[in-house]
């Protein structure tokens, strides 16, 4: 998907994008603001303009992906069968324009060409127990920790929220960095140091098999630590230094893969108040679970802005994967309809408790399968209260043939999701430009493989020409 760079924008750049994204996302804030799950019962398609449901109605999942998110085949030729109204096209230019691009700035094969579940940049002991996803994850973010490390001179890195430690071990025992992991869950930390000897114990293996392989030096598998870290106060033994030297104090890199909620904010925070952190690599997620206030906004220039709140369900949609669904769309496949029968089912749960608003309702599996009164009965049985009188299947039936608007409406809202992210992401970078440092935000995953792709990068000193060498791919 197009969009801004970060670093291609001036301080008072970022500052005037603020503005525009807070404006934008106010304009459209009753899009953004609806739950797909009201659709009937709210007539969220009448909430559209007129011209918009014109434009909009009938066209069916893969024209969706291609007219509206802009995520055409590979080769395909968008073609509109209408003139679309100048202000759906101003919304979808405007979603591409202000949010920061989640494309990568290196081009190199994929790395899973060969084999969908084994990355081909990852040799097999750090493939195992880990899944595609996160050996592409631990490989970028891990290759990028261990720049930043050798350009700022740092002596440790600290992996906030490690959970089983792939991260850390990747880090340590393949690209020799000393690591502490921290993390609140004991079970994890157990699960991580189980792994740790086996890989361990897979790497001398393959050193008696093949002697010609030299270890430069000991290895250092990661030091866990059990601790929950609070975002309002400093973590003592975060801080702490694996190892001191008399002649020079410890410089610490801190890292989070996918830092939920608070966890990203506390890692500002420990960056900007402790002199002994000297840079920061932060890849957040959650963005409904940060605190409020407290989590967002930080930074001076947002708070003061117009229409800069961003309640839990602008925040929970800008979780949402985009690149995901625009592919699910473009594949057109039945699983698609599960919106819409939950927006049904919301219409009966309505109906006999009008107070009852979008209630828990235990996950059905094989929705695709079922017909929509199955689903419904299903649904009843499973959360909601029973319902006072025999289903109307005709009026289920009904919303099930307005399938496709809901489709629609939800991938409106998708469109624009980005902008609450990019919102988020840019009041961070300001806050740290505020605190006096030095903050960049990368595309560091394919989105497709990893929705959550933007790694935020801070120094405590200018990076310079240098900061493009984490642009790019390793060999």
């Amino acid at each position: 998907m197009p969009g801004v760079s970060a670093r291609r924008l001036s301080h008072e750049e970022r500052r005037q994008l603020a503005v525009n994204l807070t404006r934008v996302v106010k304009l459209y804030r009753s899009i953004l603001d609806a739950y797909i799950i009201e659709f009937f019962t709210d007539n969220l398609w009448g909430t559209l303009p007129c011209s918009w449901q014109e434009a909009l109605d009938g066209l069916n999942p893969p024209q969706l992906a291609t007219l509206l998110l802009g995520m055409p085949r590979e080769g395909e030729v968008a073609r509109y069968r209408s003139v679309w109204p100048l202000t759906l096209l101003a919304l979808k230019s405007t979603a591409y324009a202000l949010a920061f691009t989640r494309t990568p700035g290196f081009q190199t094969p994929s790395e899973f060409l060969e084999n969908p579940s084994q990355s081909s940049r990852l040799t097999a002991p750090f493939r195992k127990h880990v899944r595609p996803k996160k050996q592409h994850e631990i490989r970028r973010l891990g290759e990028l920790v261990k720049k930043l490390s050798d350009l700022t001179g740092c002596t440790q890195v600290v992996d906030v929220g490690s959970g089983q430690g792939h991260l850390s071990r990747f880090m340590s025992l393949g690209l020799g960095l000393m690591v502490k992991s921290i993390e609140g869950d004991q079970r994890l930390v157990e699960r991580a140091q189980r792994l740790d000897q086996e890989l361990l114990q897979t790497l001398e293996k393959e050193e008696k098999r093949n002697p010609k392989v030299v270890q430069t030096g000991p290895r250092h598998p990661p030091h866990h630590v059990v601790r929950w870290v609070d975002p309002t106060t400093l973590c003592e033994e975060l801080l702490l230094p694996l190892e001191t030297s008399p002649q020079s104090r410890a410089r610490l890199l801190l890292t989070g893969l996918h830092a939920c909620g608070d966890l990203s904010v506390a890692l500002l925070r420990h960056f900007c108040c402790c002199p002994e952190v000297v840079a920061l690599a932060s890849v957040g997620c959650c963005y409904m679970k940060l605190s409020d206030p407290g989590g967002y906004p930080l930074s001076q220039w947002v708070a003061g802005l117009p229409g800069y709140e961003l309640p839990y369900r602008l925040r929970e949609g800008a979780c949402h994967a985009l690149e995901e669904y625009a592919e699910r769309l473009q594949k057109a496949g039945p699983s698609l309809r599960t919106h819409c029968y939950r927006a049904a089912l919301e219409t009966v749960i309505r109906c006999a408790q009008p107070e009852l608003r979008r209630p828990g309702v235990q996950g059905i599996p094989r929705v695709h399968e079922l017909k929509i009164e199955e689903y419904v009965q299903r649904g009843l049985q499973g959360g909601g209260p029973p319902p006072p009188l025999p289903l109307n299947v005709a009026a289920l039936r009904a919303h099930q043939a307005q399938e496709n608007r809901v489709v629609a409406f939800f991938s409106l809202a998708l469109l624009l999701a980005p902008l609450v992210e990019t919102l988020i992401l840019l009041d961070r970078l300001l806050y740290l430009q505020e605190q006096g440092f030095h903050a960049e935000l990368l595309p560091i995953f394919s989105p497709e493989l990893s929705p959550r792709n933007l790694v935020l990068v801070a120094t405590k000193g200018p990076l310079g020409e240098a900061f493009s060498l984490l642009e790019t791919e390793d060999n």
